[in-house]
């Protein structure tokens, strides 16, 4: 059984917290949070604990949230935040995973950041600021493993548009969710052939029509599988361009067709 905290930072009202229109940081760290959970409940024996409060009302002290993650006995602890850089309109942008800075802290937090950190730069399409060490008290006070994101600039012109639309803050959580998958070797929940979901879609009469979060997502996916294949098997451009978050929607088509192409997928297990 893997035990994750998720912790979607701050309150509803914690002064300071919230983009130049008054949009406050705790609601999209909640959907993001929100999808996250959602996410890793599609995977077998995999517990969640929130400990945040899931309405904003009041902001947790720190402390009582590492209280609660150690007693619990946590495998992992994730907090999810979204930057500002002076409350002021700008078009500074960017992502941005941070791990405990000390020569102690324990080296699985960063693994476990370098399984998210990419994922999210890709799912969110911005500028990637780095993998970053600081002092902060859930990294330093929590007894396993943690990271915290902070996935983009409330107060970015730039960003915005992005922490602005679900369908971004959906992709950002559910690479929070599969990075940790990935990590902890989680296997999915076996899916029944008489489920909604896939019931709707046989009877749907509509092609699919994927979304660019859709389309990155699947790329992704493809280079996952790719990962242990010799040099090579990707242009170092493509892999340049998905590390750094630059990827276009016919970028991603066209790693997907090279992959298809070649076989290579049908090749990796």
């Amino acid at each position: 059984m893997v035990k994750i905290v998720i912790d979607a930072g701050h309150g509803f009202n914690t002064p300071g917290k919230r983009s130049p229109d008054d949009e406050r940081e705790w609601s999209f760290n909640n959907k993001v949070a929100q999808f996250a959970i959602a996410k890793l409940q599609l995977y077998e024996d995999v517990e969640i604990l929130r400990v945040d409060d899931p309405i904003g009302r009041t902001d947790v002290p720190l402390t009582t949230r590492t209280n609660l993650a150690n007693e619990w006995k946590a495998d992992v602890y994730a907090s999810i935040h979204h930057n500002s850089l002076n409350g002021q309109w700008g078009k500074h942008s960017g992502l941005e995973t941070y791990t405990m800075d000390n020569p102690t802290a324990n080296p699985k937090s960063v693994e476990i950041a370098g399984a998210i950190h990419p994922r999210v730069v890709m799912a969110m399409g911005i500028s990637n600021r780095g993998m970053k060490r600081a002092n902060f008290h859930v990294l330093r006070e929590s007894a396993m493993p943690a990271f915290l994101t902070e996935g983009g600039f409330m107060d970015s012109t730039i960003d915005i548009v992005k922490l602005r639309d679900d369908s971004y803050l959906k992709a950002q959580g559910e690479a929070i969710a599969e990075g940790l998958a990935v990590y902890f070797k989680l296997r999915l929940k076996p899916i029944s052939v008489d489920s909604p979901a896939i019931t709707q879609r046989v009877d749907s009469d509509h092609l699919y029509q994927p979304s660019m979060q859709a389309i990155i997502k699947s790329t992704i996916d493809v280079l996952i599988r790719l990962e242990n294949k010799q040099e090579g098997a990707l242009s170092s451009v493509w892999r340049e361009k998905l590390m750094q978050g630059t990827l276009t929607e016919s970028d991603a088509i066209g790693i997907l067709f090279m992959a298809l192409d070649r076989g290579l997928l049908g090749e990796v297990k």
